[in-house]
């Protein structure tokens, strides 16, 4: 009976935790290539610079959304209330419209996870 116990008590704690092995091999080196390719169009990155079409995102990661203070954000994302952490940017990058539907992103989302990955790996880089 221990037995069992003990396999189902590591089981849990491999489930709860597997969710959190996949945000952790990104590579930020790669997501800093991807964020020049496709996101810097819209979006600044760096401390002190003002927004364009975009919020600045510099600093963002474990951010509240809509708290860049030289951004007009929507007034969806505005009530979001979300804290841009390794779950809510992999699930906005996948596509924005699903998480802030009306919300002023353009951009349709990363298809690869690894993509996506990438840049939450650079978008964390970026702080002081």
């Amino acid at each position: 009976m221990k037995s069992v116990f003990k396999i189902s008590f590591i089981l849990l704690i491999a489930n709860l935790l597997l969710p959190f092995a996949a945000f952790a091999d990104g590579d930020a080196a790669s997501g800093e290539a991807l964020f020049q390719k496709k996101c810097k169009i819209c979006h600044t990155n760096e401390k002190g610079e003002k927004a364009k079409i975009g919020p600045n995102l510099y600093g963002v990661y474990e951010r509240k959304s809509g708290h860049f203070e030289d951004y007009k954000y929507s007034k969806n994302m505005l009530d979001a209330n979300l804290t841009w952490d390794d779950a809510t940017l992999d699930a906005y990058l996948t596509k924005p419209k699903d998480v802030v539907p009306k919300g002023k992103m353009v951009f349709a989302g990363f298809k690869k996870e690894q993509d996506r990955q990438d840049i939450i790996a650079y978008l964390k880089s970026l702080h002081d």
